[in-house]
């Protein structure tokens, strides 16, 4: 899936040969629940193709393919591989099903589905996708440049098994490198199918299986890279590329509305269960993070390990695991110094993502659910 990384995070060189397609802002998606007689043909199709037993309404396991298309939109890993994640599939069906088991009307499915393409095209605002084609020119500029060496020495150091063949230390070695070097992410099968393996097997003189002291790695790396760029030349790779930064200025701009604040607070207890004397379990904070998060420009949950490590320490830093029972002022008011702690935490020390990933479909398609097909346009 996506490649992506922490705070060291660098951008991509202003001088890249890395031929730009297209820039994913949102606009289109905006322009598609903006215009009226569109999108009610988008929801139409998209309603009578999920509605299998053409009863007019949309069961729970009639919508699981638009939240799959949703969650894959989203860039998070497919249900059922991570329990993270999982909660957040979960929370986008009951977007749909407002928490009950009941089926879903036309109304209430294109009620939900603007809502959320909204705040997608928000997010692609904020972080826009850019189209890259990798073609082996920006790796072939890598390979001749005066940080060659010293980077790749540098990841030399970092692969720790002295033991480790050649064949292993190439592969890991390209996984450090990304577009900024000009390569493909190598955590997906067709590029290493395609480009790295066919690079390493051919005109090889080195034993790949051996161990490797660093003078033969420089080589013979160089060697492998050089082909790879050849390869690349041959059948350039198109990669989606976005890079964020999340610094607390959201937060910081939600908590100082008031009026704001209050509205989505609300919004975000409204469906969550309470006892007879109207209490809530601390247990659900995380769930109501998850609602506010978009508003206050943070991740979902299982999204990012950063953030999800800075959101940890900030619930236990206020006991948000304990799981008493608390009125709905309090939880309000916890939630409220949770978004404050996290903003804190941000605004010392910002967290930078960069997010590579293949594109294997048509440029645009984020994915089924979300891409309008002509008839839809008409």
């Amino acid at each position: 899936m996506d490649e992506k990384s922490g705070s060291g995070c660098s951008k991509r060189k202003s001088g890249g040969s890395n031929a730009v397609h297209e820039v994913l802002d949102g606009s289109n998606i905006m322009e598609l629940v903006g215009n009226k007689h569109v999108f009610n043909n988008f929801v139409n199709h998209k309603f009578h193709e999920l509605d299998k037993d053409r009863d007019g309404k949309l069961s729970v396991k009639e919508l699981q393919p638009a939240v799959a298309d949703i969650g894959a939109a989203l860039g998070l890993p497919s249900k059922g591989t991570n329990p993270d994640s999982d909660h957040i599939y979960s929370e986008v069906l009951n977007e749909f099903t407002h928490g009950k088991q009941e089926k879903v009307s036309k109304t209430e499915f294109k009620e939900v589905l603007s809502d959320i393409l909204l705040g997608m095209a928000a997010g692609l605002k904020r972080d826009p996708i850019v189209i890259l084609r990798i073609d082996g020119e920006d790796l072939l500029e890598f390979l001749n440049g005066s940080t060659y060496e010293p980077e790749i020495v540098s990841i030399f150091s970092q692969i720790e098994s002295p033991q480790k063949s050649l064949h292993d230390y190439i592969i890991q070695a390209l996984s450090k490198l990304n577009v900024d070097q000009g390569i493909p992410p190598t955590s997906d099968s067709w590029v290493i199918s395609n480009i790295v393996e066919p690079a390493l097997v051919s005109e090889h003189v080195y034993d790949l299986d051996k161990p490797v002291s660093q003078e033969i790695f420089l080589e013979e790396f160089k060697k492998v890279a050089l082909r790879v760029a050849n390869r690349l030349k041959e059948q350039p790779v198109i990669v989606a590329h976005s890079e964020s930064t999340f610094d607390g200025s959201g937060v910081k701009r939600l908590l100082s509305n008031k009026f704001e604040l209050d509205k989505i607070l609300n919004s975000a207890i409204e469906t969550l269960p309470k006892d007879r004397n109207g209490k809530m379990s601390k247990d659900y904070l995380r769930v109501a993070l998850d609602v506010v998060a978009p508003s206050a420009a943070l991740p979902p949950f299982g999204a990012i390990e950063e953030m999800d490590k800075v959101i940890g320490e900030v619930f236990k830093m206020v006991s948000a695991d304990d799981a008493k029972l608390v009125k709905e002022d309090e939880f309000k008011k916890i939630l409220t110094e949770i978004l404050g702690s996290i903003m804190l935490q941000l605004e010392g020390n910002p967290i930078s993502v960069s997010s590579n990933s293949v594109v294997h479909e048509p440029l645009g398609s984020s994915s089924t659910l979300l891409q309008p097909t002509p008839a839809e346009t008409a």
